[in-house]
């Protein structure tokens, strides 16, 4: 499990006064309005930023951080990633797991035969697909109630049923 989770990346400065524009990875961009602070990653380091002030323009979110008051603080961020700790993450609601939890999970059938291990999740419009590796090669497993019979954090386990056509 991961003990941080990236919410942004900065994609360029806004403004003079140290403001940043922030691209939300998030798939609740409001979550900002209630950060106190994040994890910057410049790459070499990560710092821990306290947000002065935030609003929404577009699809971004325009970032103040106490302690960058010019365009030339900022400028060196661009292209960093911003993540928050599991403690300041959304709470989860009952039933809920976090994605990042999911990645490296072994996937099993129903049949109880080893299937792969999940390496990625992909957000749709409809559902979330798995992209689990099986026998060298990615196969997409749509989220759905008839595919995903379980999945359990503790065991470290997702439990499907290869549905008719997901193999050819």
């Amino acid at each position: 499990m991961t003990d941080v989770f990236r919410v942004g990346v900065i994609t360029n400065t806004h403004g003079l006064r140290g403001e940043v524009k922030v691209f939300p990875t998030t798939d609740d961009p409001d979550r900002f309005n209630d950060l106190k602070e994040v994890i910057l990653d410049t790459g070499k380091e990560k710092k821990t930023l306290e947000v002065a002030s935030v609003k929404f323009f577009k699809n971004l979110v325009i970032v103040k951080f106490k302690g960058i008051d010019s365009i030339d603080d900022a400028e060196k961020y661009k292209s960093c990633d911003l993540y928050v700790t599991r403690e300041n993450a959304v709470p989860l609601e009952e039933g809920e797991c976090y994605i990042a939890d999911l990645i490296g999970l072994t996937v099993v059938t129903d049949k109880g035969e080893d299937f792969g291990i999940l390496k990625d999740v992909i957000e749709t419009g409809a559902n979330l697909v798995f992209a689990v590796e099986h026998n060298g090669k990615e196969v997409l497993l749509p989220d759905i109630p008839e595919c995903v019979l379980d999945v359990d954090i503790e065991k470290q386990l997702i439990t499907v049923h290869i549905m008719k056509g997901l193999l050819d």
